[in-house]
């Protein structure tokens, strides 16, 4: 990815003027929400996901059983609520990995981990677009030593047929990474620099934030290149989350045929714009999903010339 470049596409998006869409709605449409990353954070360069100092830690059950309905910490469990969601890819982010395994287990609200049970410990699978979504709390702090441990959550990540990658994820601004062993590494085969997420508070009360995972795997072609930064990019989307309407603005890099696609958390198309002809141009899509669209986590898809380069994550909310 080279900076120049990098730049025109900020300063094209910037700059030019917007046209307006109306989007059609095919069987059905969007729904539950999460945080969208700014433009600099998508323009990061792909990086794979690295290992923890720490490993599993001590504190893994085995055979935990699938999640149900996204749900990792049930309803009455004790804490603040966060959704963390993303996409599983390859080394060089040209392909989703499809039915990745996401092995998710972590303390509770009061630094405790259930050893007897399976409490906040669970599976989730990517979909056949390669994301993936859970909702739990945020984990509580516990002593190591005579320092306590930043909130952190335990993932071992299994891409079909490839190894296993056994990783913590931690949240900007926690006040015990600088001390932590793990956490505070930011170099080498174990740097957690990528695995401090910022966490970004919804219209619901719940905290949401954004993990891309980057595995040494195979899965369903992507594109090729810098993708968004060459061909096109889905840089807003409000308000969301949303009920009755939702506005997807999006840029275009060339003259293509262009179609925005709205999947759901099983990777089925649940909406599709097709085969428009867009200039290089800044565009807003205005879309109206039906009344009965079920409320929920779902995924906006940019295609370029049948190729998929950029994505944004969507919620609609209760009525």
């Amino acid at each position: 990815m080279k900076e120049p470049q990098a730049n025109s596409r900020r300063s094209f998006l910037k700059n030019i003027s917007m046209a307006s869409i109306s989007m059609a709605a095919l069987p059905a449409g969007v729904g539950a929400a999460v945080k969208t990353r700014t433009q600099d954070e998508a323009t990061l360069a792909c990086n794979a996901t690295t290992l923890d100092y720490y490993g599993q830690g001590p504190f893994y059950s085995a055979n935990p059983p699938m999640i149900s309905n996204g749900l990792l910490a049930g309803p009455s469990e004790p804490g603040t609520r966060i959704i963390i969601s993303g996409r599983v890819m390859n080394l060089d982010c040209t392909e989703a990995i499809a039915n990745a395994e996401i092995d998710i287990w972590h303390a509770n609200d009061a630094g405790q981990y259930d050893n007897s049970g399976y409490n906040l410990r669970g599976k989730v699978l990517a979909n056949a677009q390669g994301f993936y979504s859970f909702e739990t709390i945020w984990p509580g702090k516990y002593l190591n030593g005579n320092q306590y441990r930043p909130s952190h959550i335990h993932f071992k990540i299994s891409a079909p047929g490839f190894s296993t990658l056994t990783t913590q994820l931690y949240f900007q601004g926690d006040s015990s990474i600088p001390a932590d062993a793990a956490a505070s590494i930011s170099s080498g085969v174990y740097d957690a620099s990528s695995r401090i997420i910022s966490l970004s508070q919804n219209s619901n009360g719940k905290y949401e934030g954004t993990w891309d995972v980057v595995v040494d795997a195979q899965g369903v072609p992507l594109g090729i290149d810098s993708l968004h930064l060459n061909k096109g990019i889905i840089y807003s989307a409000s308000p969301n989350p949303f009920w009755e309407e939702i506005e997807i603005n999006y840029g275009v890099f060339e003259k293509a045929k262009v179609s925005l696609l709205v999947f759901d958390m099983q990777g089925k198309e649940v909406a599709n714009l097709k085969d428009l002809q867009h200039s290089p141009e800044k565009y807003s899509a205005i879309w109206n999903p039906p009344a009965n669209l079920p409320s929920g986590l779902y995924f906006v898809a940019l295609k370029v010339n049948d190729m998929q380069v950029h994505y944004l994550k969507i919620a609609r909310k209760s009525s």
